[in-house]
């Protein structure tokens, strides 16, 4: 079944008018899920909306409200909030263009497949997806959509563009707090030596398709044990065992860089010519006899 445009309007650039319709990129349904059950019954568990004091109310007595003081509302129908006008309800207009690489990843939310409405606005359609690759640039708008305004970027995605919604900068926590706690010390040259190695060996091409939702499909095959009849057991690492001490828990880093290094294919710093290998390390002094 054909997926059903989220929002229909113009893609303006300058003068320019281009129809267009958006598309979710991603899909709900590939996700494994669980409904609550009543154990008792058997039966799906559903979430009436109900009021304190009242009880189930119906849908058509439900407005949105904003709590402007701690339990005080000002209270809006559908059609107030529908009435507000704004331009980007119908139109996403490019009002800036950055380098692709620009955008910090942080700032990206969700993605959408942005296509041409018909076959007349094909044409002004590919002149902004081609402009968009030949310069390396990703272009910049809002749009109103389900209710909320967003930051668009704009970018080529194989034949056609590619939307993202983003996050505003007042949406997104601080790093400095998060990260404070971090020392300025740089670290060890021969692990950073054979870390970088490891990233090397392990450098290839994206390819989403090389990873799987192993946990769905562990979950998806309990559930088929279940169907059958077959009673299974899922073993669960401790993580906090008490009797652990603190020597079982250092990990010796070098070591398992070396280790990890060896196991893709690539040589250690130990293992490489005598010459290289000093050059490579630090200059240390002899120890006085």
């Amino acid at each position: 079944m054909a997926s059903r445009a989220l929002w229909k309007g113009q893609l303006r650039l300058s003068l320019v008018s281009i129809p267009v319709e958006l598309f979710s990129a991603t899909k709900t349904g590939a996700r494994f899920s669980f409904r609550q059950i009543h154990e008792p019954s058997g039966k799906p568990v559903h979430y009436d909306k109900v009021v304190t004091g009242i009880g189930p109310v119906d849908t058509d007595d439900i407005v949105k409200g904003y709590e402007y003081e701690d339990g005080k509302y000002v209270l809006l129908d559908p059609d107030e909030i529908d009435a507000v006008k704004l331009e980007t309800k119908k139109t996403l207009e490019l009002v800036q263009f950055v380098d692709s690489n620009e955008i910090s990843p942080i700032y990206y939310d969700k993605p959408y497949y942005l296509v041409p409405a018909d076959d007349l606005a094909e044409d002004a359609y590919r002149v902004v997806r081609d402009a968009l690759r030949k310069s390396g640039k990703v272009g910049l708008g809002q749009l109103t959509l389900r209710g909320r305004e967003y930051i668009a970027a704009i970018k080529p995605c194989g034949d056609g563009l590619l939307l993202e919604t983003l996050h505003y900068a007042d949406e997104l926590r601080k790093a400095d707090p998060m990260f404070s706690g971090l020392s300025g010390q740089t670290p060890d040259k021969e692990l950073l030596e054979v870390a970088t190695a490891l990233i090397d060996r392990k450098t290839a091409p994206f390819d989403a398709t090389t990873f799987k939702d192993n946990y769905s499909a562990a979950l998806k095959d309990l559930v088929q044990k279940k169907l059958k009849g077959k009673k299974s057991k899922v073993a669960v690492e401790d993580d906090n065992d008490d009797e652990k001490t603190n020597k079982d828990n250092v990990i010796d880093l070098m070591s398992a860089l070396k280790k990890s290094l060896e196991s893709s294919g690539g040589k250690t710093a130990s293992q490489k010519p005598a010459a290289a290998r000093k050059a490579a390390s630090p200059t240390r002094k002899k120890k006085s006899a």
